[in-house]
């Protein structure tokens, strides 16, 4: 470990204040992907809590297989892996950790977040970050390597993106240091995946919807077997998406799915 990871990590600690025992953070200045780093060392028996942050990542994943790089400085890029007691149910947990990141950044000042699902955090209509849960099963439990990509800055000149970016900079927030925005994300994390576990997305689903981006909009719904469009309704207790498609509501489901505003 490095004298600046040592510093950072010391920071961490300090601001996590008396959540920082439910933690154990490993920082890396350079790491190809911090999940997939985490993952191993979960089948390892990494406890939970056990957080993998690195200030550039070099082959991020997102989802549908795109790629997420980090750029030392301006992006937070983190993993941090969660063990859930047997026969939790797991529907939603990746619109729930979203809703926690949202809540982290508000209580730092940040305005106009919002969510889209299942698993983007936009700023005023761009994307300011995701999320990418993994699971991996031992025995009755379940361990969930949870994944947040957020950037800080906007992106460098002549970057090349799929749409439209944004970073903290640009919300208003009291801070777009690493190290607070991190600390204000755990605690965040903490409580609400405490309180998923105990009650469910369901006991969120209000919260989210509230930060929802795409409500009641026309939008496009594409995955591997086509292309749909409807209106938007929201999501359900288990938080799968409504879509409205000429007056008959459709259950979607998570995965290869990409959601759109129509054009």
């Amino acid at each position: 470990m490095s004298d600046r990871t040592d510093h950072e990590l010391s920071r961490l600690r300090a601001q996590l204040g008396p959540v920082a025992p439910r933690f154990d953070a490993d920082l890396l200045e350079s790491c190809p992907s911090t999940s997939s780093l985490l993952l191993e060392r979960a089948a390892a028996g990494a406890p939970s809590g056990s957080v993998v942050w690195a200030l550039e990542q070099t082959a991020g994943r997102g989802r549908r297989g795109r790629a997420w790089v980090a750029r030392s400085g301006a992006s937070l890029t983190f993993s941090l892996l969660w063990r859930f007691a047997p026969g939790t149910r797991l529907a939603g947990l990746s619109l729930a950790v979203g809703l926690a990141v949202a809540q982290a950044l508000e209580r730092l000042g940040a305005q106009g977040v919002a969510l889209k699902w299942p698993n983007d955090i936009w700023l005023d209509g761009r994307k300011l970050g995701g999320v990418l849960i993994e699971l991996q099963q031992s025995g009755a439990r379940t361990a969930s390597v949870i994944g947040v990509g957020l950037n800080l800055l906007p992106p460098a000149d002549g970057a090349v993106t799929d749409q439209p970016v944004a970073g903290l900079s640009a919300s208003g927030a009291r801070s777009t240091d690493a190290v607070t925005v991190l600390a204000a994300l755990l605690a965040s994390l903490a409580d609400v995946l405490d309180h998923f576990e105990a009650h469910g997305f369901a006991a969120m689903r209000d919260a989210w919807q509230a930060r929802h981006a795409l409500q009641d909009q026309a939008v496009r719904l594409i995955d591997d077997s086509g292309e749909a469009e409807g209106i938007c309704r929201g999501v359900d207790e288990d938080g799968a998406l409504m879509l409205e498609r000429d007056g008959v509501m459709v259950r979607v489901l998570g995965g290869d799915v990409s959601l759109r505003r129509q054009a």
